[in-house]
């Protein structure tokens, strides 16, 4: 039987911290070129209010109120930035060995179509992915059952992988289309923290702390228990 491994992009591909990051650093020379303050000043301003919790535009604002912005011409820039983000190694060897095997790799992803489209682009990693489901795209977001069986639609009779990382979202679904979940654990630095309490339907068969491991599972799979941590 054929093979379709199908991923989530934020938290899963790269870091979402990272397009956090440089979605702030952009704000942060945009703002500084209106007001007396260096941009990595304020690009440090922002990062620890959001490490606060403390809203991180109204508080921009509400310090520099001579400023003729509102959130809205703030969120058009992060929503809109080319970002400086970058495939970490261990992500590139496993793509590029999922391709040379010739297995179809796919992407469901939640977001707009113009911010996950700019990720995809800055990550260079199009050419891998036969089908791309962007939620304001497709029309429905995770955990619709329609976002998967997409892929069933197309790729007949085949064995199904889905890894990503979000336990309130991605994984119900293909648990009840019987593909193999896939959870790659937060090594702290994940937007959307992991429940592993939830319903036994929410959590991912697998677990795996690299993203390298999920070699094995695929390759191995008729053979391999699921990981407990």
């Amino acid at each position: 039987m054929s093979k379709v491994v199908v991923f989530d992009l934020d938290d899963t591909l790269f870091k979402e911290i990272d397009f956090l990051t440089s979605a702030y650093s952009e704000i942060s020379v945009f703002v500084s070129t209106k007001i007396d303050v260096p941009d990595d000043e304020l690009l440090s301003e922002m990062l620890f209010n959001y490490n606060q919790g403390i809203n991180v535009f109204n508080e921009l604002l509400k310090k520099y109120d001579s400023l003729n912005l509102s959130v809205k011409d703030l969120l058009e820039i992060y929503r809109n930035h080319i970002p400086f983000i970058k495939l970490k190694d261990d992500v590139s060897h496993l793509l590029e060995m999922f391709d040379n095997s010739q297995i179809p790799m796919g992407i469901i992803t939640d977001g707009r179509s113009i911010q996950q489209r700019n990720k995809i682009k800055a990550l260079c990693i199009k050419d891998y992915f036969e089908h791309i489901i962007i939620s304001e795209e497709f029309g429905s977001e995770k955990p619709s059952l329609k976002n998967y069986m997409y892929f069933e639609d197309i790729y007949r009779e085949a064995q199904y992988f889905y890894i990503g990382d979000n336990t309130s979202k991605d994984f119900i679904s293909p648990n009840k289309l019987s593909w193999t979940s896939i959870c790659l654990l937060d090594d702290g630095r994940n937007i959307h923290k992991q429940d592993f309490k939830l319903a036994k339907e929410y959590l991912p068969k697998y677990k795996v702390e690299k993203i390298s491991d999920i070699e094995e599972i695929i390759f191995n799979n008729s053979n391999k228990k699921p990981l407990r941590i």
